[in-house]
């Protein structure tokens, strides 16, 4: 066996690092044609989002956390029978707590403005891998709370997102917010510079010198 081939056997073996798929690389980590496809995704999404939110916020009932509270009963009610909209104990226990307590008249508010401000900032391209996940991540409790509807597709275009957090706001403030978005030795952010680090640069060895 080759001395440098790594064996489990060795806790101090250095580990491989894999190189990114070609398929990787041309959907998630290119700044070309591909960048406008994610932005016709962000911008269709963050509309949804954000029209939303907005109509939430608009809507006395909803803020007031009466719409939400029925929403949760409504999902409750038949649970344990034969196909019921909530699946789980552990999520069906989740809703009936926040029932009980009345939290309804803090949460609707809360899912209202993160619905408009989370699709605005996909819309701007603002940390579009980061609210693109909490995005998909009220698209999954709306499923497990039993409402389909486009959840599922919002769901399957927000991961996308977040996988392309990279180069997704590519045409969005992203561009030049975040560090990895920028080439060496350009300005970092609009937060923070970003200076290049020093090059070793290997010095010629000194010609050693001759007596006479």
């Amino acid at each position: 066996m080759s001395s440098n081939a790594v064996t489990t056997d060795n806790p101090t073996a250095p580990t491989k690092v894999l190189s990114p798929h070609p398929i990787e690389t041309a959907l998630f980590n290119n700044t070309g044609p591909i960048t406008f496809l994610w932005l016709v995704i962000r911008l269709w999404l963050g509309f949804q989002w954000a029209m939303a939110g907005w109509q939430k916020i608009g809507n006395p009932e909803w803020m007031n956390g009466t719409k939400l509270s029925e929403f949760w009963k409504a999902s409750l009610a038949d649970y344990g029978k034969p196909n019921s909209d909530v699946a789980y104990d552990w999520y069906a226990g989740f809703l009936k707590g926040l029932a009980d307590s009345n939290s309804q008249t803090w949460f609707a508010p809360l899912v209202a403005w993160a619905e408009f401000l989370g699709g605005i900032m996909l819309m701007l391209g603002l940390f579009t891998g980061l609210v693109a996940l909490l995005l998909a991540f009220l698209n999954f409790n709306y499923m497990l709370a039993g409402s389909a509807g486009l959840n599922p597709v919002y769901l399957v275009l927000a991961i996308l997102l977040v996988l392309a957090w990279k180069n997704a706001g590519w045409w969005g403030l992203d561009r030049f917010v975040l560090r990895v978005n920028r080439e060496r030795g350009e300005p970092g952010s609009l937060v923070t510079g970003y200076v290049a680090p020093p090059q070793d640069v290997p010095t010629p060895a000194a010609e050693p010198s001759v007596r006479k």
